[in-house]
């Protein structure tokens, strides 16, 4: 696939969504999008070719080692941010709703330590539950309409167990007059996430302990959240 030929990767996962939703499967897009990347014919938007540069950088500037401890990464997109983990001495395991970005990230890491899995955020495993010392969320909880966004970040928290480490890296809601856009004039995907839904991981006994606005490293006109969480 040439340049010329290569679809806008947003415009392409709007239009896949959008399907999906007038179908009420609001997570099908994500394998309809997994399996036609696998085929050359369309471009996974938010695959950077390596870990998330905010990612890297708090794994550089924090003392997080794992030495054997468990690290829950949610969306395996190509496995990037998970083999940065798993590089961090954290027994890793990866999961995505897509069996083809699964397939794919296995592929792109042959020799991967991480445990790449099928699974779904809105329903995983009963015993992910408050079983994992780290547990790392990027633009996954903002690829779901804002409906069901509250139920994806419950169940993002709900898997640190008590002493763990959330971290949560998102875009920022386009505000207007230092207000955040209304939800029903965001076009998504994404559906970025207001302060209001950066507070919603911080339930029951997770607490927020840092954030910051931070502009994007491949664009600087927009920002991105980067939230770290402690379960006391």
């Amino acid at each position: 696939m040439t340049a010329e030929q290569t679809p806008d990767p947003d415009l392409a996962s709007r239009r896949l969504a959008a399907e999906s939703l007038a179908k009420d499967d609001p997570t099908g897009w994500f394998e309809e999008l997994y399996a036609a990347a696998g085929e050359g014919k369309a471009v996974v938007p938010w695959d950077r070719g390596g870990a998330h540069a905010l990612l890297t950088e708090w794994a550089e500037t924090s003392e997080f080692r794992g030495d054997g401890k468990r690290a829950l990464v949610v969306g395996t997109g190509l496995g990037w941010d998970a083999e940065l983990v798993a590089d961090l001495g954290y027994d890793t395991i990866a999961f995505d709703i897509s069996p083809s970005a699964v397939e794919a990230a296995r592929q792109t890491h042959p020799d991967t330590k991480v445990d790449y899995v099928v699974a779904d955020l809105l329903n995983p495993p009963a015993e992910w539950r408050g079983a994992f010392d780290l547990v790392v969320e990027i633009y996954t909880v903002q690829a779901l309409p804002i409906e069901l966004q509250p139920a994806a970040s419950k169940q993002v928290t709900a898997q640190v167990r008590v002493g763990g480490t959330l971290v949560v890296i998102a875009a920022v809601r386009t505000e207007v007059d230092g207000r955040p856009v209304s939800d029903d004039v965001v076009q998504g995907p994404p559906w970025p996430l207001t302060r209001a839904a950066i507070d919603a991981f911080a339930i029951g006994d997770v607490r927020l302990i840092q954030l910051e606005k931070q502009p994007s490293p491949s664009d600087p006109t927009i920002y991105r959240w980067r939230a770290e969480y402690l379960r006391d």
